[in-house]
This record gives C-alpha cells, sequence and structure tokens, in this order.
C-alpha cells in the first residue's frame, strides 16, 4: 500500500500543520498532559529514521513515547494526519543556505543537494506519494525558498515552477534508485561487486557478445567505471549536469 500526504482530515490537518501560529486559536481536542504535538511528530520521525514507516503507527508512537495508544488520540486524529505533519517537520529542519548572490547554477545545485541530504537523512520520505502535498509551514517556506533559484533569470512564474518541479523529480528520483540500490547490498549481505563477480561465469556462458556487440562494449565500460551495472552518484552527478545544460539553454533563450 502507497502511503499518501493529505490523506487525513483537511480541516483538522491544516489546524495541526499551523498550530504554532493559530496560538491560542487552534482548538484544544482533549487533554494534552505531559505531552506536545512536537515530541509526537520528534518520535514518530524517530521511529521512521530508524525502522522504516511501516513500523510509525499509534501504538509504536506509543510505545517510544511510553505513554498509552489511546492518549495518542489526544494529539492527533491518526497516522494520515501524523504523516503530514512528520513530513512537514523535517522540510522545517532542512538547512537553507541564502542563494541570492550566488550564481543560478550554483543556486540550483545547492538546492538539489539539500534534498538529497533530506532523503538520506529520513529515506522513509521517498515512500510517500506527495501529488496532494501537505500545506504546512514546512512546506511553504521549503517552497518560497527553493524558487529563489530561479528568480531574475527572465523566465516567467510558470517556468521558475516547472524548472524547480524537474530539479525536485530529478533528486526524488535517484534518490529512491540510491536507497533501492542499498537495499539489495542490505538485504543480500554482498555488495554490487561482489553480485557480479558471483553471477559472471553464468552470464558468460549464455551471453553472445557478438550478438550483442553494443551492450557487450558499452556495458562492460559503465561496468568497469563503476564496479556495479549503476552508481547512484554518478547517475546523481551526470544527471544534474544535463539538467543544468538545459536549464541554460531555456534561460539563454
Amino acid at each position: 500500500m502507497v502511503e499518501r500526504s493529505s490523506a487525513g482530515d483537511p480541516g483538522r490537518t491544516l489546524e495541526l500543520l499551523w498550530r504554532h501560529e493559530l496560538g491560542e486559536r487552534s482548538p484544544q481536542r482533549g487533554p494534552r498532559k505531559g505531552l506536545s504535538i512536537d515530541q509526537v511528530v520528534d518520535a514518530a520521525v524517530e521511529l521512521a529514521d530508524a525502522d522504516g514507516l511501516a513500523s510509525v503507527t499509534m501504538r509504536g508512537v506509543a510505545d517510544r513515547l511510553g505513554v498509552s495508544t489511546m492518549s495518542m488520540y489526544t494529539y492527533v486524529p491518526g497516522k494520515a494526519e501524523l504523516l503530514d505533519l512528520m513530513l512537514d517537520g523535517i522540510y522545517q529542519r532542512m538547512p537553507r543556505e541564502p542563494l541570492a548572490d550566488l550564481p543560478w547554477r550554483e543556486r540550483v545545485v545547492e538546492v538539489a543537494a539539500r534534498n538529497r541530504e533530506l532523503y538520506r537523512l529520513h529515506p522513509w520520505a521517498l515512500k510517500v506519494s506527495t501529488s496532494r502535498p501537505p500545506l504546512g509551514p514546512g512546506l511553504i517556506t521549503k517552497y518560497e525558498h527553493e524558487l529563489g533559484a530561479f528568480l531574475g533569470l527572465g523566465l516567467d512564474d510558470v517556468a521558475i515552477d516547472s524548472a524547480l518541479t524537474l530539479v525536485l523529480d530529478f533528486v526524488r528520483s535517484t534518490a529512491l534508485a540510491a536507497a533501492e540500490s542499498e537495499a539489495a547490498q542490505r538485504d543480500s549481505a554482498t555488495t554490487d561487486e561482489q553480485w557480479w563477480h558471483t553471477n559472471a561465469p553464468l552470464l558468460a556462458a549464455v551471453f553472445d557478445p557478438a550478438k550483442y556487440p553494443n551492450a557487450a562494449r558499452i556495458g562492460a565500460a559503465a561496468g568497469a567505471e563503476h564496479q556495479a551495472a549503476h552508481s547512484p552518484d554518478h547517475a546523481y552527478e551526470f544527471g544534474l549536469d544535463r539538467i543544468l545544460d538545459g536549464l541554460a539553454a531555456l534561460i539563454d533563450g
């Protein structure tokens, strides 16, 4: 089952996301003795970081905090709303270096690097569909900051949004590939290099280089370069350079 953001009660979710801005105007739903919503969210994020998103249940978070499961519902209505709070929380905590004085390419590289680091620290976020994003202060602050990478370049507003979306989608896809590669190595207890070494004799017995000359030549060159069929770091660096080149053509045009 795919987890999705913004799957809970919209009104209650927005109240919780903007709780600090609303202050006393935020409705109180039951007793809040001993804990804060921030503590609940932090515990859920720590649980997801350590054991994956499947471990984040109301009972699991309650056990981590040392409280009863039923008491959790006095803080958040359910996991759907909690998931939005978790995402917005990690967005809020992202480092944000000033972009205005940097050349535009360096701005884009900085935005990409910060998002790549986000997924490295919180790989569970890759498992959440955000086609309907959590509209909290963390997301809005993140979006406002990252738009700055494309300001002052002569692009219209739609092109700016599209350029940022292109970069963020690319980072997410390469981060997902990297996470899957790490998971394969962890689950099999072998590195990619060891896996290829084990399978090389079988492949040599069935693979005819004369029938697949391009695959043989190019695959061998890439494998020798990366010591694996795929290098997440190379894919990220190569892809980001090509995106920058494409954006340069758009900007210069």
